[in-house]
């Protein structure tokens, strides 16, 4: 009767499963050899000279597209390469096997640092305050300031932590932390802690291109900081447009179904 049940269960899951938009790539490119993957194309941008800012720094204000790191932050890594702690593993194996049901992103809470989703980007430059503005998710904003040096001694933990940033040559370091250990990295379910501390290098080598170089520090759940680097190419027409996830948003009442109906199965058994 029991194994009746469970398999009652686990039907009834693919079911759901079947009827739901795919919110990431299960399993992660991370997890799969290099040779068999299958890389999304990334848009083409223009190359000529960066502009820069009347002070001379380089302006990386614009409207930045997909820049295929979405579902897997990792995806530049081979099997195995990323060095998770015990824990880490056991988080990103366990959200790897169940698609993520718990994500999130995917019940529209914010996607913090440095996870994006699929939808564009918009940098603000000013002389002492950089802000992103993200289309997706929550319609949100991120701030990043660039007239002080040091991290408030009595951080409240937030989803996107605190940002503060400077400039070494041509790029824009910007260093976070403060976070509330809610986050995944990505939709493949890298997992992150409120040890988390991020630095990211911002640069516009031509027009068209920004190179974000992400540096993720956790030592909960990595055994050393790890690097990804990302291109992600100029919008050249065109604007953020509104987008609220809770509107119409059907997805979160399957994703909560299929966890209850798994944590059914395992107790059945």
């Amino acid at each position: 009767m029991k194994t009746n049940l469970a398999s009652s269960i686990l039907i009834a899951a693919a079911i759901l499963c079947a009827a739901m938009p795919a919110f990431g790539q299960f399993p992660a490119e991370s997890t799969i050899p290099r040779a068999k993957r299958h890389p999304r194309r990334i848009a083409s941008a223009p190359t000529t000279p960066a502009p820069k800012t009347a002070d001379g720094k380089p302006d990386l204000s614009g409207v930045w597209g997909y820049s295929g790191y979405t579902s897997d932050i990792a995806k530049d890594y081979d099997v195995g390469e990323v060095p998770m702690t015990p824990l880490g593993e056991k988080l990103f194996t366990e959200r790897q096997a169940n698609n993520g049901v718990e994500d999130p992103e995917a019940r529209c809470l914010p996607t913090g640092v440095p996870r994006r989703d699929p939808y564009p980007s918009k940098i603000i430059q000013l002389p002492n305050l950089v802000v992103i503005l993200f289309e997706g998710n929550l319609h949100s904003f991120r701030q990043i300031f660039l007239d002080r040096k040091e991290h408030p001694a009595d951080l409240n933990p937030t989803w996107w932590g605190d940002s503060i940033g400077h400039w070494e040559g041509d790029q824009l370091v910007v260093d976070t932390v403060g976070f509330n250990g809610k986050t995944w990295l990505d939709l493949a379910g890298h997992p992150a802690s409120d040890q988390l501390h991020v630095i990211e290098r911002y640069s516009r080598p031509d027009l068209g291109h920004l190179k974000w170089e992400i540096t993720s520090e956790d030592p909960v759940m990595y055994t050393r900081p790890w690097k990804v680097t990302e291109i992600t190419p100029l919008l050249a027409s065109g604007d953020l447009i509104e987008y609220v996830c809770t509107e119409n948003e059907r997805d979160s009442r399957h994703l909560d179904a299929i966890d209850e109906l798994q944590k059914a199965a395992g107790k059945s058994k």
